[in-house]
């Protein structure tokens, strides 16, 4: 893991709240010139800290606002059933995110869609797409009171 100083890491919480900021604006904030800059941010992407820079869209503006969190239990664990699984549930373009549990419940996804009857749609399609699901529960979300993407740095 590399070591991060307190530029690498003011660069990184100004990234996560701004991924347009110009790299002259990243320079002047660290007190550096773009040169030095431009080669820490290299160095943060080569190295996978910075993975990606992206859009973040308003669910809700575009009529996706209906939050699931789907849990489910399987029997089958073998090698080939995960792999199969993972990639079938990865080409869903509603899950959101996707998580091997411990627990209770072998995984967990978060789904977002418009509503309940998209949900049932997705709900069906995962069904009938992945054989030995032991058991499949959801709960809903009735209001978002923090979402970030911004990790702790």
């Amino acid at each position: 893991m590399s070591t991060l100083d307190s530029v690498d890491r003011t660069l990184l919480r100004l990234l996560q709240r701004d991924a347009t900021l110009a790299l002259s604006e990243l320079a002047d904030a660290v007190n550096l010139t773009t040169t030095p800059c431009w080669k820490r941010l290299k160095r943060l992407e080569e190295e996978g800290i910075l993975r990606q820079r992206v859009a973040l869209l308003d669910a809700a503006k575009l009529g996706l606002s209906f939050t699931a969190f789907v849990q489910i239990k399987t029997s089958n664990h073998s090698k080939e059933w995960y792999n199969t699984f993972v990639n079938t549930v990865s080409d869903f373009p509603e899950v959101m995110e996707f998580y091997r549990m411990a627990g209770d419940y072998d995984y967990m996804m978060k789904v977002q869609v418009a509503d309940m009857q998209a949900f049932d749609l997705f709900y069906k399609k995962l069904v009938n797409s992945i054989e030995g699901l032991t058991n499949v529960t959801s709960t809903f979300a009735m209001e978002p009171l923090k979402y970030t993407t911004a990790l702790p740095v």
